[in-house]
């Protein structure tokens, strides 16, 4: 909200999906959208469907509700939240190109495979992590960044009322991600790199990581956050072709996406989905992210923080 106003509200996009229905073609929405969008343009009318709780009373007035994470009725599709956000695309993708292609498309996500009110994080050398009042972060984003990672990261960090700096590494405010989405950054790297941080975290994806690892700016940077006895960490591809290579995981524990955990010098933990050592972080894919990042939030303000916006977010 109020994204999902805004959509209610526009006449064009409600006669194109009244005619998607109408024609029996697949129509879909996620979180607030069913129930303020869907629901009030009469759509999801006799059919069951689900959406973000808090307005599960308004969708009851339009639709049979229901508490499916990812409910399709016909050629209706809803979802509940940020935490059911890869479910949903994984079920849209089977509706378009049927199971063996979203098989394919979900199997390299790692994708959580029960919400039972628990996200794991194995952690060594256990130890607290302290603060500023306001942790401050730093999230470098380059041309070819894996989007989820990047996006989930930074968004579960200004919920937690983080101070969040996305710099990117390049000589643009905007990079194109992986799969050609277009992010912003607040400043660039040469700009971010004049301040201090609590926690410098690399998202993923091939082309950042590498655009990363040949950043000196930003390898400066992160010797220095070790050296300095601060924290740092890293996802997916970022700490076998980043941290490993800078000796950055020297003596430490840590964790990568599958295909490139035969480029950690200790593998041993590369089954484990989020791995803290110390004042290092690591986790493996896009599907670990969100408990990546409120593994930083626990870190941080501790754990009934972080279970609360994973609630908020229907992680759990």
């Amino acid at each position: 909200m109020p994204g999902a106003t805004n959509l209610k509200d526009n006449n064009t996009l409600e006669n194109i999906v009244k005619k998607q229905a109408s024609e029996g073609r697949l129509y879909a929405a996620i979180c607030a959208a069913p129930a303020v969008a869907l629901g009030s343009w009469g759509l999801l009318k006799g059919l069951k469907a689900t959406c973000y709780p808090a307005f599960m009373e308004q969708l009851s007035s339009s639709a049979t509700t229901v508490e499916s994470r990812v409910q399709q009725d016909g050629t209706a599709i809803t979802s509940r939240g940020p935490g059911t956000a890869m479910e949903y695309s994984v079920a849209l993708v089977e509706q378009l190109f049927g199971k063996e292609r979203a098989d394919e498309v979900a199997g390299p996500l790692l994708m959580l495979s029960k919400h039972d009110g628990q996200f794991i994080v194995t952690e060594l050398n256990k130890l607290q992590w302290t603060s500023s009042s306001v942790p401050k972060i730093l999230v470098p984003i380059a041309d070819g960044s894996e989007e989820m990672e990047a996006v989930m990261i930074i968004d579960v960090l200004r919920r937690a009322k983080a101070e969040v700096v996305v710099a990117s590494v390049g000589n643009k405010l905007e990079i194109v991600a992986s799969r050609k989405v277009k992010l912003v950054a607040d400043m660039l790297l040469d700009e971010a790199a004049k301040h201090s941080y609590d926690l410098i975290v690399l998202p993923g994806g091939l082309g950042g990581a590498q655009a990363f690892a040949d950043s000196e700016t930003l390898v400066n940077l992160l010797k220095k956050q070790s050296e300095s006895d601060r924290y740092y960490g890293a996802i997916c591809a970022s700490p076998a072709l980043v941290l490993e290579p800078h000796g950055l995981l020297k003596g430490k524990k840590a964790t990568a996406f599958p295909a490139m955990c035969n480029k950690l010098s200790d593998p041993s933990e590369a089954e484990s989905r989020v791995v803290v050592d110390g004042k290092l972080i690591t986790s493996r894919g896009p599907g670990t992210s969100i408990e990546f990042a409120l593994a930083i939030v626990e870190k941080f303000l501790g754990h009934e923080k972080a279970l609360e916006i994973a609630k908020a977010m229907l992680v759990v």
